[in-house]
C-alpha cells in the first residue's frame, strides 16, 4: 500500500478529487458535507490499474485548520497538490506549499483542478516555476475537473509514477504509529487510527504508549482486517488496555524500548531564518503538536525544551510554527539527550560540534565519543547505529579505543593504591570505576589486562607481592607448617613476627595463608592434607578422634573441624560426630 497526502487552498476542490479518484467520500463529518468544507482528516482508498493500493489522506485547506492540516502530512511520505484553474496560487496553497517544503517533502504531483471553469495552462506553469524552489523540485502536473472527468486518466497515471518512485520503508524498523484518531466500537472497544510510516504490527502485538503497555486485539487496513500490516499503511488498531478518553491525537504507539521520550532536543534548521527566531514555537512531528520555548545556541542550531515530552530520533524532521507570524521552519533532530549548557561559551561550542557533526555512522562515532560509555539500548533508541570500533560490554556501549586508553591507566590506579596501602594487594573495583569515571563497576573488567586480574572483587597483579618484611614473616610460618601442616603458630608468636592482623589479612588475601578462624591461620591445600588423614578412620568419627590423627591441639582442631564442614569436606551429625562428605 501507499500513502499520499492532499494539499491546497480550501474550496480548490481536493475532496472532489479525491472523491473523482476512489468512489469514496472523505470527509466524515456531516458538518463538514453541509457546509462544504474538509474541516478534520479525511481518508479514502482506492486500486490503480497496476494493482497498487493507495490511501488518501484529505486535509483540511482552510487557514483555521491548518493543524488537522500539519497532522494529516505529518508521518506520510508524499504529497498531492490541488490549485484551482480559475483561482490560481493563493496565500493559502503558499502556507501548505511552505509546509512541505519545511517537512522536506520530495515526492508530490501538482493537479490544477476546475480546468472545465477555466484555462489551466498559466496556473501549471506558475504554480510548477514556484515549486521549483522548495524540496519538491520539478512537479510533474496535469489539469483534471472532478466535475466532468477530464484529467483523471492522467492524474492516475501521474499517480503511478510518483508511487513507484517512493522509497521502500523498513519493514524491520520498530513501529511509531502517530494518532490520528481515537474511537469506541461498540462490541470492539478502542479504536485508533494513523498511517504507518516503518516496521508492521501483528495482531496481539504489545505497544507502548506513553509509561503503559497495551495489547493489539485486531488490525484493519483499508476497512479490511488483516493478521499483519506493513509499512507504508493506513491501520486501525483496536487495542485493549486503555480507554479512548486516555488518548489523543498527537498519542503515539511504540515498539517497547526502541525510542527515547524528551523534552529537550538539539536541531538544525534545514534553511536559516529570515528573521529573528521567536521565543516560543509550536512544534509538530506526526501528529502531536507541542509547545516549545526556543534558543538559539549559534547559527542555525536551536536547542528546543517541549511543553510535553515526545519519543524522538536522531534525523527525524520537525516543523517549527510561530503562531505570531504563521511562519514554518523545518528542522532536523541532532540530540534526543543533549548535555547542558552551563559555562560561558558553551552553547557556541555546542553549536560548532553538531554543525562538524556527520550524519549516518560517522554521526555515531562522534557522539559516543562524547558520551564515552553509554547503555546499547539508549544508543540504538537515540536513532544511532552501532559505529564500527565501538565494544559491547554486557549492556554497556563503550566508544572505539576507549578500552585500551582505559586499560593503560589501570596500573597507575592500582600502584598509586599500594603505595597508600602496601598491606592491600590491589583497589576494590569500585575504586577504579571512579578512578577511571566509568558509570558501573561491571566495565571495570573490560578494561583490565595482564599481569593485572580481578581477584575477589579487587584489582591485583596476578603474582600479587607483600611488602618484603611481611613476605619474610610469612615465609617463616609457612616453612614452619610444611613440616607440621596443623600447628598453627599461636597468636602472640605471630605478633613477635610482625604479623598483626592486617598483615595476616593481606597474606590471606594473596592466597599464601588460609584463615581458618581467629588466631588460626594454616597453610594452603590444608583441606586436601586433612582429608587424607582422615580417610583411614572408621566412619563416623569425633573431633578428639580427628585431633589425635592430625596430631594437633584442641584449639586448632575444633575451628579446623568447623571449616572442614562449611567447605563441604566433612558432614557434622546429629551426635556432633561426623563423616567424610
Amino acid at each position: 500500500m501507499h500513502v499520499i497526502a492532499t494539499a491546497g487552498h480550501v474550496d480548490h476542490g481536493k475532496s472532489a478529487l479525491v472523491r473523482a479518484l476512489t468512489g469514496m467520500e472523505p470527509d466524515r463529518w456531516a458538518e463538514e458535507r453541509r457546509r462544504g468544507l474538509t474541516i478534520d482528516l479525511g481518508f479514502a482508498w482506492t486500486t490503480l490499474p497496476s494493482g497498487r493500493r493507495i490511501a488518501v489522506v484529505d486535509v483540511p485547506g482552510h487557514e483555521r485548520f491548518v493543524g488537522n492540516m500539519l497532522a494529516g502530512v505529518g508521518s506520510v511520505p508524499a504529497a498531492l497538490l490541488v490549485v484551482a484553474a480559475d483561482d490560481g496560487w493563493s496565500a493559502q496553497t503558499a502556507e501548505h506549499v511552505a509546509v512541505l517544503d519545511a517537512l522536506g517533502v520530495r515526492h508530490a504531483l501538482l493537479a490544477v483542478s476546475k480546468a472545465d471553469l477555466a484555462d489551466p495552462d498559466p496556473v501549471l506553469a506558475d504554480v510548477g516555476e514556484r515549486l521549483r524552489r522548495t524540496s519538491m523540485g520539478d512537479v510533474p502536473g496535469m489539469a483534471v475537473s472532478a466535475l466532468t472527468g477530464a484529467g483523471l486518466p492522467d492524474l492516475t497515471a501521474g499517480l503511478e509514477q510518483l508511487l513507484a518512485g517512493l522509497p521502500s520503508p523498513d519493514p524491520a524498523a520498530p513501529v511509531r504509529l502517530w494518532i490520528d484518531r481515537a474511537f469506541t466500537i461498540r462490541g470492539a472497544g478502542t479504536v485508533v487510527t494513523g498511517t504507518l510510516a516503518a516496521g508492521a504490527v501483528d495482531g496481539e502485538d504489545r505497544l507502548q504508549l506513553g509509561d503503559r503497555k497495551v495489547v493489539v486485539r485486531g488490525v484493519q487496513s483499508l476497512g479490511e482486517p488483516v493478521d499483519r500490516a506493513v509499512a507504508t499503511a493506513r491501520v486501525a488498531l483496536n487495542l485493549r488496555g486503555v480507554a479512548v478518553e486516555d488518548l489523543s491525537r498527537g498519542d503515539a504507539l511504540l515498539t517497547p524500548g526502541a525510542f527515547r521520550s524528551t523534552a529537550t532536543v538539539d536541531v538544525t534548521l534545514a534553511r536559516a531564518p529570515e528573521d529573528r527566531l521567536p521565543a516560543e514555537a509550536v512544534v509538530h512531528v506526526g501528529s502531536a503538536t507541542v509547545g516549545a520555548r526556543v534558543r538559539p545556541l549559534d547559527g542555525t542550531v536551536v536547542r528546543l525544551r517541549l511543553n510535553a515530552p515526545l519519543p524522538l530520533r536522531i534525523g527525524d524532521r520537525l516543523l517549527l510554527r510561530d503562531p505570531g507570524t504563521r511562519r514554518v521552519l523545518g528542522a532536523d533532530v541532532r540530540d534526543v539527550d543533549p548535555p547542558e549548557l552551563r559555562r560561558r561559551g558553551a552553547a557556541r561550542q555546542r553549536a560548532a560540534e553538531l554543525a562538524a557533526q556527520p550524519h549516518g555512522t560517522a554521526g555515531a562515532a562522534a557522539d559516543l565519543a562524547r558520551r564515552r560509555v553509554v547503555r546499547a539500548g539508549d544508543f540504538a533508541a537515540m536513532g544511532w547505529p552501532v559505529p564500527p570500533g565501538a565494544t559491547l560490554h554486557g549492556p554497556w556501549l563503550m566508544a572505539g579505543g576507549l578500552a585500551d586508553e582505559l586499560a593503560g591507566r589501570v596500573p597507575d590506579v592500582v600502584v598509586r593504591f599500594r603505595r597508600l596501602r602496601p598491606l592491600e594487594p590491589g583497589p576494590p573495583v569500585e575504586v577504579v570505576r571512579r578512578a577511571l569515571d566509568l558509570p558501573d563497576a561491571d566495565l571495570v573488567a573490560g578494561v583490565v589486562r595482564p599481569p593485572l586480574v580481578l581477584r575477589d572483587g579487587r584489582v591485583v597483579h596476578a603474582a600479587a607481592e607483600l611488602p618484603p618484611q611481611v613476605q619474610r614473616a610469612v615465609d617463616d610460618v609457612r616453612a614452619r607448617l610444611a613440616g607440621d601442616p596443623f600447628a598453627a603458630p599461636e597468636a602472640g608468636d605471630l605478633q613477635a613476627a610482625g604479623l598483626g592482623p592486617r598483615e595476616l589479612a593481606a597474606a590471606v588475601r594473596s592466597g599464601q595463608l588460609v584463615r581458618i578462624a581467629g588466631g588460626v591461620h594454616l597453610a594452603p591445600g590444608v583441606a586436601e592434607e586433612a582429608r587424607k588423614r582422615l580417610v583411614p578412620l572408621d566412619q563416623p568419627f569425633s573431633v578428639s578422634q580427628a585431633r589425635r590423627a592430625w596430631g594437633t591441639s584442641r584449639r586448632v582442631a575444633v575451628p579446623l573441624m568447623e571449616w572442614l564442614d562449611a567447605q563441604g569436606v566433612t558432614v557434622r551429625l546429629p551426635d556432633n560426630t561426623r563423616r567424610l562428605r
